[in-house]
């Protein structure tokens, strides 16, 4: 099943998001090569023209795991939790509906 993981960044948590990025990558990565990952990407902060330039709210993450439990101990040892770049966690089944 497909699960929604949804990291909310703490205050001023850029300059520790940018030095960990590599790791959260790899991590993602290793999804997508294994053929689990459905999507992902950064929540902006606004919505203006260039919004990586205002830098991000959080991440979403959508893939797929053998169960809830799983799913979250994933997010939870993600270099974006265990260094403090998310202040929050929301894990979520997902059904993908479209496209189909």
């Amino acid at each position: 099943m497909f699960y929604a993981i949804l990291g909310q960044d703490a205050p001023n948590s850029m300059e520790k998001r940018l030095s960990v990025r590599p790791a959260h990558m790899a991590r993602v990565t290793v999804l997508q090569e294994q053929g689990r990952l459905l999507t992902a990407g950064p929540l902006c902060a606004q919505d203006i023209p260039d919004p990586l330039a205002a830098g991000f709210a959080g991440s979403l993450i959508i893939a797929e795991f053998d169960s809830l439990e799983e799913a979250q101990d994933w997010a939870r040892q993600d270099p974006y939790s265990v260094e403090g770049v998310f202040s929050d966690i929301l894990v979520r089944p997902f059904v993908k509906l479209f496209p189909q």
